[in-house]
């Protein structure tokens, strides 16, 4: 009988298996190595997830380590001009296939993509950042096995659904609002890229457009016109109140650690960067 290996044009060792053909793991069988698999915590427990989701309740999602065919996703031109380099990282290295990268919540997406460069080129992480006390900018080392997962500690409006409520604390609306995903993401950087084109520079309104992007409903309404015009109408005691409201308690990974200045010897907590760096190592 033939043999059909790992990559062939014709079968994928997924289909051949399924139509009962005979495959053979070329890394395992020829090479004596197979890629390793591990288990990643899910911040948010799943537990925003529809009933029917591979990640309904789901605590964990398992991912196979970076290969050179990642480093092939993280190079392609074609991916990056989309904006979707990070969704087709994600597909590639997460081990069950019936998940939609997509429709995962940032939070949970950072937590595997962190995982997986940690697979890929081990858990440091070198990079520049701004001392907040003198602005002096420090290269510094970071250990991403460090940093710590965020539980989701709120309670959706509905089990298995990613809404939640809050009540503004200067109009008093109900706003109904949720945590923005991985097609949420793609869609923002899409339309500041347009505005971007369309005024000739650099678009200011990043904070409205999150924000109509997260709130499904205030008092009830969910016309998608009034919502931007309240998000952009809001008190600004309100927008502050409901992304601070958002931030403290959106599940990930907190992409923040401490740093001592180079310049001032001061010790602050810093946000992380993701830059070329994160998954480039050796790159700047």
């Amino acid at each position: 009988m033939q043999d059909f290996r790992q990559g062939n044009d014709i079968f994928t060792q997924q289909q051949a298996a399924a139509a009962g053909i005979m495959t053979r793991n070329v890394m395992k069988d020829d090479f004596g190595y197979e890629v390793p698999v591990e288990s990643v915590p899910v911040p948010s427990g799943g537990l925003i997830y529809p009933e029917g989701s591979p990640l309904h309740n789901s605590e964990t999602i398992d991912i196979r380590a970076m290969t050179a065919k990642e480093e092939d996703i993280l190079t392609s031109k074609a991916l990056i001009k989309k904006g979707t380099v990070i969704s087709e990282l994600l597909r590639s290295c997460i081990v069950d296939k019936q998940i939609d990268v997509d429709q995962m919540i940032t939070g949970d997406r950072n937590a595997v993509m962190t995982a997986i460069r940690i697979t890929g080129y081990g858990s440091s992480y070198s990079c520049e950042v701004d001392c907040p006390l003198c602005s002096e900018k420090n290269k510094q080392d970071f250990n991403l096995a460090e940093l710590p997962i965020k539980r989701l500690e709120i309670t959706p409006d509905v089990p298995g659904a990613n809404i939640f409520t809050y009540t503004l604390p200067m109009s008093k609306k109900r706003v109904q609002f949720r945590f923005l995903t991985g097609v949420d993401e793609t869609d923002i950087t899409q339309e500041i890229d347009r505005r971007k084109k369309k005024l000739g520079g650099e678009t200011d309104n990043l904070i409205t457009i999150r924000l109509q992007h997260a709130v499904v409903s205030v008092d009830d309404v969910k016309d998608r016109v009034k919502i931007a015009q309240f998000v952009r109408n809001m008190p600004a005691g309100d927008s502050r109140a409901l992304r601070k409201f958002m931030d403290d308690n959106e599940p990930g990974i907190e992409m923040k650690s401490w740093m001592t200045c180079s310049s001032c010897s001061e010790q602050s907590e810093v946000r992380l960067p993701i830059g070329a760096s994160f998954f480039w190592p050796d790159a700047g």
